[in-house]
């Protein structure tokens, strides 16, 4: 089973304010929208509690009564309708209409708001992402990641509109319905709306806070099971090769049959909650209708005030059960965003501390007793140095393992070394910004992975503003005009997911044409031919050789026939330098590079 490697987020909770902090500048961005909303939602609110008085008026007026208690006197039917009804019907119609209205002017206003935010949000968790280094992605799994910031991002709306605009307002109702409850009837009425209230609001914040657990571990479970997917299907070709597709569909099952468990544990949880959360509304709305009765019977209140309790009941207990789903949906959104929020904690292991702008079209490189490790107990680099002087073509070769890929990975600062220095025209490179150094470094990497786009698209990534004669140039110096002409596409060919639809010899092709669209000081050639054959290998060695003349060259090479005019072969081993030299003189030592050298001239006469 494949799992993600990046650390826990830590925990965030209505106890914790992070997220508010966190969103705080993206409301205050339109304050005059949230301010009219604000408006907006206290008319709505102020009118929903008007509306139980409208119709008990309403009531006492069409039952014959008279606002007096116990003095009842019979109204001509005729005026009645007239006048008092007919006002107070237009009354409560008006109020019921003012209270939607106000709320979808709120929603409209606070709506861009909202959306705004959620942008802002995905676009600073997507550029931190970014910014991270390498060590983070290569032990991220893309499926989890993309899903958590997508439920992140959908729990920040839901926080956004529900925290500010549902649960303080519903609260603000329930403390004017307890006021008016005390000014207008006995206590008995506030004191059984107040311990309602607060035996809700205790019970779901108990029972929530123990289910949120459950929420978190179904979260968990659908980012796995979405990644495990994911990453099967975008090894199509390896489960094919292996005839998995019984293993693959398995393992799917396995990491379904967890999601189900804790769905199924979620929803056990979530039928604790409504059921008790049932029973107490259930309660106070039994006991406030038979106090009212009791009222009425004795003489003391109308059947207007009847059914104005009954209407605040239901008024009271909709948005209080409301609560209760907002309170759960909170959490539920918490437990979602606390992984986005846990990854913009993440440092990167590489700070762009640098202040100085490297700007150069000759760059001098020196790599000084350097030391470097993946993890402390191997060693990958040690006491390694050697210099490329500006417009030299220098080669690194070596066996498997002796560390040659590494050292681009540190002069692009995928990684810092961790003893040693490495020198761009005598300046460390930490000492220069990040931007300024990878923008005059080209780079042709072993595995090339391209977008799902077109020819043309991938190739201009290396630079936006390129014309259609610098696309030419590059395109016939990378031996791709030929393929290019085969296509019935053109440049505007799509490539497939991760260039898929091109065999191994058509990416590196294109990726040197990428690179060279850049125009980078220093040129790095991570083994950029393996996947080519001798032909055309040979044919763009040559158009290489052209191109980086004048500029500071690294090559490294498995292939040592292709570097034999290199003006500087460096050979490694174990991680150190044990030889450097010129073609000819390290032959003439016969050393470690001569061994290499006849193996491979072997090989291709076996070959032959």
């Amino acid at each position: 089973m494949r799992s993600s490697h990046w650390g826990d987020a830590p925990d965030v909770s209505l106890k914790n304010t992070a997220w508010l902090k966190t969103l705080w500048p993206y409301l205050m961005e339109y304050k005059g929208r949230v301010l009219l909303a604000a408006l907006c939602l206290v008319g709505a609110k102020l009118a929903s509690v008007s509306m139980p008085f409208v119709l008990k008026y309403l009531v006492d007026g069409l039952s014959g009564t008279t606002n007096s208690i116990n003095e009842t006197t019979l109204v001509n039917q005729e005026n009645i309708w007239l006048w008092f009804p007919l006002s107070l019907l237009l009354a409560y119609g008006s109020v019921r209409l003012l209270n939607v209205l106000l709320g979808e002017i709120r929603d409209v206003l606070f709506g861009r708001v909202t959306e705004r935010a959620m942008r802002r949000m995905a676009l600073k968790v997507f550029r931190h992402l970014h910014n991270l280094s390498l060590d983070f992605h290569l032990a991220r799994q893309t499926g989890a990641l993309q899903r958590d910031i997508e439920r992140g991002t959908n729990g920040i709306s839901f926080l956004m509109r529900f925290v500010i605009f549902n649960i303080l307002p519903t609260f603000f109702e329930l403390g004017l319905v307890i006021i008016l409850l005390l000014i207008n009837y006995p206590p008995y009425f506030a004191i059984i709306t107040l311990v309602a209230v607060v035996l809700y609001v205790v019970y779901t914040a108990r029972i929530t806070e123990w289910r949120t657990m459950y929420v978190r571990e179904a979260n968990k479970m659908d980012s796995k099971t979405h990644a495990r997917a994911l990453d099967s299907l975008l090894n199509y070709e390896t489960v094919k090769y292996f005839s998995a597709e019984e293993r693959e569909a398995k393992d799917y099952d396995e990491s379904l049959w967890k999601w189900e468990q804790a769905r199924r544990k979620n929803r056990l949880t979530l039928f604790a909650l409504n059921s008790g959360q049932a029973t107490i509304i259930s309660i106070a709305m039994t006991l406030m209708l038979c106090l009212s009765a009791y009222y009425v019977i004795e003489g003391t209140m109308t059947i207007g005030d009847f059914t104005l309790m009954n209407a605040f009941m239901f008024q009271l207990f909709l948005p209080l059960s409301f609560l209760g789903f907002v309170y759960r949906e909170v959490k539920a959104s918490l437990a979602s965003i606390e992984q986005m929020l846990g990854l913009l904690k993440e440092q990167s292991s590489v700070q762009d501390n640098g202040q100085q702008e490297l700007k150069t079209s000759q760059a001098k490189i020196e790599f000084n007793k350097l030391g470097f490790s993946y993890q402390k107990e191997r060693t990958i680099l040690k006491d390694l140095s050697f210099d490329i002087q500006a417009g030299q073509r220098v080669a690194v070769v070596g066996s498997s393992g002796a560390g040659k890929s590494t050292l681009t990975k540190l002069l692009f600062r995928f990684y810092d070394k961790t003893q040693g220095e490495i020198l761009i025209n005598d300046t460390p490179i930490e000492a220069l910004s990040l931007a300024s150094l990878r923008k005059h470094i080209g780079v042709v990497p072993q595995d090339t992975v391209l977008f799902n786009d077109t020819l043309k698209n991938n190739l201009l990534y290396a630079c936006m503003d390129a014309s259609d004669t610098d696309l030419e140039r590059v395109i016939e110096m990378a031996q791709l005009d030929n393929f290019i002409k085969q296509c019935p596409d053109g440049l505007e060919t799509i490539v497939g997911e991760r260039g898929l639809k091109l065999s191994g010899g058509e990416k590196q092709r294109l990726s040197i044409a990428r690179m060279l669209l850049k125009k980078p000081a220093i040129m790095v050639f991570d083994e950029a031919t393996s996947s080519l054959d001798s032909r055309t290998e040979k044919n763009i060695n040559i158009a290489i050789k052209q191109v980086s003349a004048g500029h500071t060259s690294l090559i490294i090479a498995h292939r040592l026939s292709t570097i034999v005019d290199a003006d500087k072969i460096v050979v490694l081993d174990n991680g150190s330098v044990i030889e450097q030299g010129k073609h000819t003189q390290l032959l003439e030592l016969k050393g470690h590079y001569y061994q290499l050298w006849q193996a491979q001239k072997n090989d291709a006469l076996t070959d032959h």
